[in-house]
């Protein structure tokens, strides 16, 4: 469920990058495979600088959200593993962390409206449909990790069966002993 909810935001901030790199077209980034998101919505300058405006004001926010959230999910696994088990500790730790990650839900949620409210209606269509295609695309992407997993996890169990299948020793050694 999680990744449902980044994927849409891992979309927004690629929005954010591309604009940034727009700002330096005498350095184009590598020929890859992403698309340019920014030309395919057809942004006006004002709003690659509204993205660029509201990146700036979200990033550093959300990097110390992500960071309180890293240290209370390590103070959590250290509640959790310590040598003596505290019901109140952990409780304690949990909701440490819980809020953490509220906070940093709510970062991203708000600045993903601060974003949609930049487009226009014709410009968040094509933005659902670029998203919908991402989102298509990672999906397909999980799908096949998981086929290999499993795959890989049949050859392991087969492997394993036919190990266990072999006799012990060596089976000519015997019949030359007329065992």
């Amino acid at each position: 469920m999680l990744r449902k909810l980044l994927s849409p935001v891992i979309l927004v901030f690629v929005l954010g990058g591309l604009s940034l790199a727009q700002e330096n077209p005498q350095n184009p980034p590598p020929n890859d495979e992403r698309p340019n998101v920014l030309a395919q919505l057809g942004l006006t300058t004002d709003q690659v600088q509204q993205f660029r405006r509201v990146n700036a004001e979200h990033r550093p926010q959300m990097q110390a959200a992500q960071q309180r959230l890293r240290e209370a999910n390590r103070d959590l696994d250290i509640a959790i593993y310590s040598d003596s088990v505290s019901e109140e500790v952990f409780q304690a730790r949990l909701r440490v962390f819980q809020e953490a990650q509220g906070e940093v839900t709510r970062l991203r949620f708000q600045n993903e409206l601060a974003i949609r409210k930049i487009l226009t209606p014709d410009q968040l269509t094509r933005f659902r449909e670029i998203r919908r295609r991402f989102m298509n695309a990672r999906d397909f992407i999980q799908q096949r990790r998981q086929q290999r997993r499993q795959i890989r996890d049949g050859i392991k169990r087969r492997n394993q069966n036919d190990q266990q299948k072999r006799p012990q020793g060596n089976p000519l050694k015997q019949n030359r002993r007329g065992e």
